[in-house]
Formats: structure tokens, sequence, C-alpha cells
């Protein structure tokens, strides 16, 4: 089914403020960040249409609204959205300073629920993504009840999240579900980060309802179980500058391809190009869309029929 448009669902977008050199000179770079901005950035440069559903608050919300550089549906609050400043003049992130976002109000936490509900429906793709790690915007219980309300009602639902927000989603019966080994390791999901442990992991969170799961495991091949079979799925390798946001490019990629109506299987593979490219670039969810495509046909997916 091809809806040509995705929601992503990012209770609270980010400040970030990274130092790097240039000519031998502090260079700072202030600019909208999250899991949610990334991944819509990259889903954007992909050809898709998207909305970015958010709260923003505090002053660093008042500099968000104007940092955010795709569609934004907006709930203004009073809690303050997260910032966090990192020093990346040695070429390694050293976070320097860490603000975590405060929760949101009943109401306004339900003013967010339905603008993304409205959104995502008309949409009919929607990514649920998370906070950054250590805040707690948002109950978990929020993303069983999108998973639910939205995947009931026709829209194809994306997570991209773990611990108790993973497992509240998968009560709410996401269409694909994005996670990585070393999430699923220190989840409890899966005993180890071996390929029969990971598989049996899929396979219990396909119990959901979920018709894909996709398991990025760093430089190793993404597992993907589409539909009850599995494979490996080989990107082509690129020189790294940033490991950050690969996973979120990932997710990006898969919620694109639902959206122009490609098969899940086509979807896995958009998703590993886009991941690729990611790496490559400081900024994340700023990879290119054509150099994503021209990868796409470079990506290996091998079926997996090992031991279990």
């Amino acid at each position: 089914m091809r809806t040509g448009r995705v929601a992503v669902f990012a209770p609270s977008p980010q400040l970030t403020v990274t130092v790097e050199v240039l000519d031998d000179a502090p260079d700072i770079h202030i600019h909208a960040g999250g899991q949610g901005v990334w991944v819509s950035r990259m889903i954007e440069s992909l050809g898709v249409d998207v909305v970015l559903c958010a709260a923003l608050g505090g002053e660093t919300g008042q500099v968000l609204r104007h940092l955010v550089d795709v569609r934004l549906k907006a709930r203004d609050v009073t809690a303050r959205n997260g910032a966090y400043v990192h020093d990346r003049r040695d070429g390694v992130r050293d976070p320097l300073v860490v603000m975590p976002a405060d929760p949101l109000s009943r109401h306004e936490l339900d003013d967010l629920y339905e603008m993304t509900l409205v959104e995502g429906l008309n949409a009919g793709v929607a990514v649920l993504s998370g906070p950054a790690e250590g805040d707690e915007p948002v109950p978990d219980s929020v993303y069983e009840r999108l998973a639910k309300d939205l995947g009931g009602n026709g829209c194809q639902v994306v997570v991209d999240l773990s611990g108790g927000r993973l497992a509240a989603a998968l009560e709410g019966g996401p269409t694909v579900v994005k996670v990585s080994h070393e999430e699923l390791v220190s989840d409890g999901l899966a005993e180890s980060d071996s390929l029969p442990d990971l598989v049996a992991a899929c396979e219990r969170m396909a119990g959901s309802g979920a018709r894909a799961v996709v398991v990025s495991r760093a430089a190793e091949a993404t597992l993907a179980m589409v539909d009850g079979g599995f494979a490996l799925v080989s990107a082509p390798k690129m020189s790294t500058v940033d490991t950050r946001g690969g996973g979120d490019s990932m997710t990006a990629g898969l919620a694109a391809a639902l959206a122009q109506g490609k098969s899940l299987e086509d979807a896995v593979k958009l998703g590993a190009a886009a991941g690729a490219v990611n790496v490559m670039r400081h900024g994340l969810g700023s990879g290119s869309g054509d150099v994503v495509r021209e990868l796409v046909g470079r990506v290996r997916l091998e079926r997996w029929e090992g031991d279990r």
C-alpha cells in the first residue's frame, strides 16, 4: 500500500550543541536532534513527505522550533526540551553537559497523543521513536496505545525502541520492529548475540503481530525476519566518520519504503543502504537520498536457514 507520507512521533526533541575544529579553531554547531528528528531528516532525503509530531517547551523548545528542518506539528508545552553539549575536537564525542527533558503534564500528553494519532492516520505510515536516554517525557504506555490505535485503524507502524518502551509497543502490535542486537541482549529478550538466540528473540517479538523484525548488528550483517522467513542483509562497507545515527537512518529507510508502497524485503534493503550512508557523515540522518538509492542495488540479502 502506497501512502506517500510518514508521521514521526518524537515526544521531546533535543537541542544539540557540538564543538568541533575548523582551521585549528573551535567550530560550534547547533542543531535540532534526537531520534525522531534524525529519522525524519533521512525520510525526507529519500523523497518522502514527513511530519514530525513533537512537544516543544522552555527556552530550548523555542530555539528548536527554528531549527527543525522538516515539516513540524508541535504542541506548545511548559515542559522544557532536553539539550546536550558535546566536545568532538579530538574526533571522539565527549559529553560536557546533558540537560534532561521535563515530563509532560497530563493535558499536554493528551494533546500530543491526539495530534500524533490524527497525523499518523492521515499519513498511513507512522514511526514511533523514543526520547533521549535518561529522558522520561511520556510514560511507556503511550507507545502501546499509539501502536494499537494507529495499527488498528489501517496505519502501518514502525517502532525503533528499547527497554520498557519496546515492551509496551509490542503489546500494541506494530507492523515493523527495528532493534539492535545490544538492546535485545540488555533488555533480556535474547540470551546472547548469537544468531540462534537473536532468531529466537525475533520469533517471540513477531508474536505481537509484527510482519517484520530487523536487528542491526553493528559491523555484522543485519538480521531480518520478514513474513516468517529469515535473511542476513549486508550493505556496502563505507569509511566511518560517526557511527551514531546509523540505526535511525535504517529505520527511516524502512518507513520511507513502506510509504512508497515497496515490499517488506525492499524496505529492509533501503533501510540497510540508508544506515550505511549515515556513518560516512558528521550530521546524523543527513545522508543524500541519491547516494542511498545508488547503494540499494549493492545490498545483498541472503536467506538464513541455520539451526535455531
